[in-house]
């Protein structure tokens, strides 16, 4: 018989020997990831297609609509970072003179920057970050192809797959499965309903009120913070950063820039904070230090992409802890309201 000690030691190092696996073969994992999140949310549009039409023909269907949806919502982002890009290339003698402006106060109250920009962000930088940037394109063009192959057996497979699980001697676990993996996918479908609606409010709410204030590029802007959205905290962050970063050219006074700043802000906290909350209800409701923590965790163990994903992994695993007596304690402490909860939990 192991002692407590002993069997909260191996605890740990199986956690920590999962996170390196997941480290390790992020490659493999993190399209495999990303495969499955989205055969949960199309498999009923592929299910009722395939009622009525070969299985094929309504594969084929599913899977041009879904890349057609993710082609258009990345050529949307690509569209409207280039054209802020563009109008900040312009704006790069301004954006010189702050830096200068910036670095002379620096040196005024005794912070030396120049020299360390000189020292570590020179050609051979530049050149660098070029290089890693043609190699992240071409390992996100490998990705996404692994992450459709994915798809596409995934979506043929799923009713294969439910009766193998039906047919397990261990009926625990086969109704674990079954289940967790129902309520999962209802989660997964709830979640990116939300956030798109979210998304969209916040989209158009960041279009008008910089357009109302007069910011250049009001539709971009747009556009930019209706697909960060979709990244829990750090997306909201950046839409936020990069609108007032423009300001700082565009507009004389820093109270403007400072209003700038503040409306944005009142957007993404009443959106985020108190419209999404309630559009959602207590089915998404996740601890906001598990949200964060997830964000980080799985951008460095995924890069960009675990930033997405990381929240739905969360809210799986917390999910399919709800389904067995034994686990159940990690999602009372870390889920939504264990009222709502007891309402959903089904029952073997």
């Amino acid at each position: 018989m192991l002692s407590p000690a002993l069997r909260v030691a191996l605890w740990i190092l199986s956690v920590l020997a999962v996170f390196v696996v997941l480290y390790r073969a992020s490659s493999v994992l993190s399209p495999l990831a990303l495969a499955l999140f989205t055969i949960a949310i199309v498999w009923p549009i592929q299910k009722r297609l395939q009622s009525v039409m070969p299985t094929i023909l309504a594969l084929a269907i599913t899977v041009i609509a879904t890349a057609t949806v993710c082609f258009g919502v990345a050529s949307l982002a690509v569209w409207a970072f280039s054209r802020v890009g563009h109008f900040a290339v312009a704006d790069a003698a301004r954006y010189q003179t702050l830096y200068a402006r910036l670095i002379d106060w620096l040196d005024d109250h005794g912070i030396s920057v120049a020299g360390l920009w000189a020292e570590h962000f020179n050609v051979t930088w530049l050149l660098g970050a070029a290089q890693r940037v043609t190699e992240r394109v071409n390992s996100t063009l490998a990705f996404w192809l692994i992450a459709l192959t994915y798809l596409i057996l995934g979506l043929l497979e799923v009713d294969d797959f439910r009766r193998k699980i039906q047919s397990l001697d261990n009926r625990e676990l086969a109704h674990v499965l079954l289940e967790g993996s129902a309520a999962t996918a209802r989660k997964f479908r709830t979640y990116m309903l939300v956030r798109t609606e979210m998304s969209a409010a916040t989209g158009l709410a960041v279009g008008l009120f910089a357009w109302m204030t007069g910011l250049r590029s009001a539709v971009e802007w747009g556009v930019i913070a209706f697909v960060l959205n979709y990244i829990p905290f750090v997306g909201p962050f950046i839409a936020t950063l990069f609108p007032t970063l423009l300001a700082m050219t565009q507009f004389h006074s820093w109270q403007a820039v400072l209003g700038m700043f503040i409306g944005l802000n009142i957007i993404q906290f009443v959106i985020g904070s108190y419209a999404e909350p309630r559009v959602a209800g207590s089915i998404l409701s996740i601890s906001p230090t598990l949200v964060l923590f997830s964000i980080f965790l799985w951008t460095f163990l995924w890069g960009f992409f675990g930033t997405f994903i990381g929240v739905p992994i969360t809210l799986a695993i917390l999910t399919y802890c709800e389904q067995h007596p034994s686990s159940r304690w990690v999602a009372d402490l870390l889920g939504g309201p264990r009222q709502h909860r007891a309402k959903l939990r089904p029952h073997p």
